[in-house]
Order: C-alpha cells, then sequence, then structure tokens
C-alpha cells in the first residue's frame, strides 16, 4: 500500500467515533462478517443522488481499507440517482491522501484510475447511475450515503440490504475558505468510519 495512504489509517482513533455513529455502522459490519462467514463476494454499492463526492469517498476508501486489512472478496462500487461527474476538489483530496490518480478521459463526466497501491488494480472512477453495467445486478449492499438518495430511491433493485450510512454534503462549502477543509473533513471522517468497520471483522485470511 502507498505509505502515506497506510499512516492515514493507522493514525485514526476510533474512540472518536460517536456512540451514536457506532450504531449505524454495525448493521453494516454484521452483513459483511455474514458474507465472509459464508466465503462468499462482498459487494458494497455506496449511492449519493449525483455520485460526485460522498459516495466516491466511501466506495474508494472503503476498498483500500478493505486491503489495509487484507479482508477478501470486497469489491466496492458507487453510483447515484443522475450522473454528473466526480467534482475536482474530490480527487485533489484523495491525492493530498496520497492517491495516485491518473484521468484516462477529458470529457464532461471524465473516468479516473485510483490507486491506493503500487502493484493492486486501480479503481476505476466516474459518475453513473447506481444500476449502472458497470455496477453489479444482485447481491450487493446499497450503502446510501445522502438523505435525497435515500428518500429518493424507496426500492434499490437487486440490493440484498440496505444500510443508511448519511454524511454531511461538502458541497456547502464549495468556492468558500473553508472548502479545503471540509472535503478534508468529510473524507477521514468517512475513512475514520470505514476503518472502524473493517477492523472490527472476525477475518480469516
Amino acid at each position: 500500500m502507498i505509505t502515506k495512504i497506510s499512516e492515514t489509517i493507522e493514525k485514526f482513533q476510533l474512540s472518536l467515533i460517536s456512540k451514536e455513529r457506532k450504531e449505524i455502522l454495525q448493521p453494516l459490519i454484521d452483513y459483511i462478517q455474514l458474507k465472509l462467514d459464508k466465503k462468499e463476494t462482498i459487494n458494497l454499492n455506496f449511492i449519493c443522488t449525483h455520485n460526485s463526492r460522498r459516495s466516491h469517498l466511501s466506495q474508494i476508501w472503503a476498498q483500500t481499507i478493505a486491503f489495509y486489512y487484507g479482508v477478501q472478496r470486497v469489491k466496492c462500487y458507487s453510483g447515484g440517482t443522475d450522473v454528473t461527474a466526480i467534482y475536482p476538489k474530490v480527487i485533489e483530496t484523495l491525492q493530498n491522501h496520497g492517491f495516485e490518480i491518473q484521468k484516462l478521459s477529458h470529457e464532461k463526466n471524465p473516468i479516473y484510475a485510483i490507486k491506493f497501491s503500487e502493484n493492486e488494480l486501480p479503481i476505476i472512477g466516474f459518475s453513473k447511475v447506481f444500476d449502472d453495467n458497470f455496477n453489479p445486478k444482485s447481491n450487493f449492499a446499497a450503502i446510501m450515503t445522502c438523505s435525497q438518495a435515500d428518500e429518493g430511491c424507496p426500492f434499490i433493485m437487486g440490493a440484498e440490504k440496505r444500510f443508511p450510512i448519511r454524511y454531511d454534503d461538502p458541497k456547502e462549502f464549495d468556492e468558500t475558505i473553508l472548502m479545503n477543509e471540509k472535503y478534508e473533513e468529510r473524507s477521514l471522517q468517512i475513512a475514520l468510519e470505514m476503518t472502524y468497520v473493517f477492523s472490527n471483522l472476525k477475518n480469516e485470511r
């Protein structure tokens, strides 16, 4: 794993997570644990309205931290109810955390290759609807990272389970003096909570 990323994960203090947030995260831990016990593939689809900020941060950190803890058969995806593009500040924030990111296309909705390890396949990131052909059609967990997507999608076709794990939108601070701080804050909150999830699994490597 890229050293800067692993050092970030190692510094997390899980005690900073509130009891209320731990209770929200526990059903996802239980779902992943059951999949692990059955030796089944763990498909996690993180869903937010525009698939531009929170859902991508969640997908990328979850995939990265699953690798860090050696949890096998984890495949993370993301999607939205609308297609836009990954917001550039998300890419910049991830680069600041140590991710190596290559822009593979330059259209309105660019495609990025996002690497957390020099020797692992990159995560492919671009904005898409949650049921895009790039994503799994069945046997996955739908993780709703914003209230709009959670309330606007009462039914997710093919999802085994649905988990509302909502995060405040850093978009509220776009083009303000707090923009950099709030994007980093949200990214690290998501990373901390995904660390809590994957560090609480009983995992036989």
